[in-house]
């Protein structure tokens, strides 16, 4: 646990290194903010799965709490139908998904595992895509498969799950949120390398 404590510190300390000596004064050359606090940052990171199978058999739910807990390096918190669909066979407070929020050492350790690791596993991966924003600075991805992260076993896997995945911000509009982003190194469709710091 210690190892991976360490490896998280300086994951922690490298990608707060760059936001603040690089991305920072990049950012404030572009879009002209007079002080470091209306620079935008990223605030959390919510990873979900909803998980269909659970309806006919609870084992998925195990499986996949398990899988998304050693992604996230946290435990994920069940999510419940808020009502009965009989065409989906779900019945009110049955338990159909999970979801992490991941805040400051863990969120900025998922980042940096997401870009750098697992994105690059995708098959087929031909970038991001860059207008996936709210409209409020938050961008949201999915994945067709856990296996993507280097965490899990593909061997072990039982039943490949997708998730979503959800970058919050504190960007006032997408533009400024995708360049954060970019600068991050997140690869949109589209963006050459050079326009990224990371």
């Amino acid at each position: 646990m210690g190892r991976r404590h360490d490896r998280t510190k300086k994951i922690m300390a490298r990608l707060r290194d760059l936001y603040k000596t690089k991305i920072v004064p990049e950012l404030k050359k572009e879009f002209g903010y007079q002080t470091v606090m209306a620079v935008p940052k990223m605030e959390k990171v919510v990873v979900s799965m909803g998980i269909g199978k659970a309806t006919q058999d609870k084992k998925y739910i195990e499986l996949a709490r398990k899988d998304l807990a050693m992604i996230c390096g946290q435990q994920p918190v069940v999510c419940k139908a808020k009502k009965s669909v009989s065409n989906f066979k779900v019945r009110q407070g049955q338990e159909t998904g999970l979801k992490v929020t991941l805040r400051g050492v863990r969120m900025y350790e998922f980042l940096d595992r997401l870009i750098n690791l697992a994105i690059p596993r995708v098959r087929d991966f031909r970038g991001l895509n860059p207008n996936s924003f709210d409209g409020r600075g938050n961008y949201s991805m999915g994945l067709s498969e856990q296996s993507v992260f280097p965490e899990i076993n593909p061997a072990k896997v039982e039943f490949q799950q997708g998730m979503n995945i959800t970058l919050a911000t504190t960007a006032r509009t997408d533009e400024e949120a995708r360049r954060l982003l970019v600068l991050f190194g997140m690869p949109f469709r589209g963006q050459t390398s050079s326009q990224a710091i990371a």
